[in-house]
């Protein structure tokens, strides 16, 4: 007898006294998720994003450029590369931006930092997730680079991980977007816990939250 054929028989006996309506694949599944997160807002995301070691500014909606300027200035960047929606008036002057379309991925590479949006933030882990959705471009603008600039609107910051899948749920069964789900720069540790950055991703990682407009502005 092969391991696989022992191991199917004892899984057959060890099912040979369960009803078999208990068996099918559509038994109800028990699923208790916590639906909210105490306390988590975009206090709490900002704080897990400091964290992780990234940079964080807070702007206004009319200063997403300046933003965006200070933080070229910060990492030395005079170019980047961009989705091709991005909305223009994100684009400091004296920054180059170039469509991620006309790059490959040693181009990405060669360039070395990218700007775009995100599909929405989750206060609790500090995690930015990107779906490939407006203002985000193809998974690899935001792996390539060694530097990501990404702009999070706080209506974008949901409480937990939940939260953020149910409104993920609907790009995910339809459109079958890929998630990536970024906390801080990429970093990993061998066994000794020796920390290296940059080895999944994006060694540098800058963050911009758009604050919300007062409420006379909205």
């Amino acid at each position: 007898m092969s391991a696989r054929d022992e191991i199917l028989a004892r899984i057959r006996s060890a099912l040979a006294d369960v009803p078999a309506a208990e068996r099918a694949d559509d038994v109800p599944v028990p699923r208790g998720y916590r639906r909210v997160e105490d306390g988590a807002g975009v206090e709490r995301f900002l704080e897990r994003v400091a964290d992780y070691g990234a940079s964080i500014q807070v702007a206004p909606a009319d200063g997403v450029a300046r933003a965006v300027g200070e933080a070229c200035r910060r990492q030395d960047v005079a170019t980047l590369a961009v989705p091709a929606d991005l909305p223009r008036d994100w684009l400091p002057a004296g920054i180059d931006a170039v469509a991620e379309a006309d790059l490959d991925i040693d181009g990405l590479e060669r360039l070395g930092a990218a700007l775009t949006g995100c599909a929405l933030a989750i206060a609790e882990t500090g995690t930015v997730v990107l779906d490939a959705g407006p203002f985000q471009g193809r998974r690899a603008l935001t792996l390539v680079p060694d530097l990501h600039i990404c702009v999070v609107r706080a209506d974008q910051v949901v409480d937990g991980v939940p939260a953020a899948l149910r409104r993920l749920a609907p790009g995910l069964r339809q459109e079958r977007r890929p998630l990536t789900f970024v906390s801080g720069p990429s970093a990993t540790s061998d066994i000794e816990l020796s920390r290296v950055e940059g080895v999944h991703g994006p060694r540098r990682f800058e963050l911009i939250l758009v604050a919300a407009p007062p409420a006379n502005m909205r």
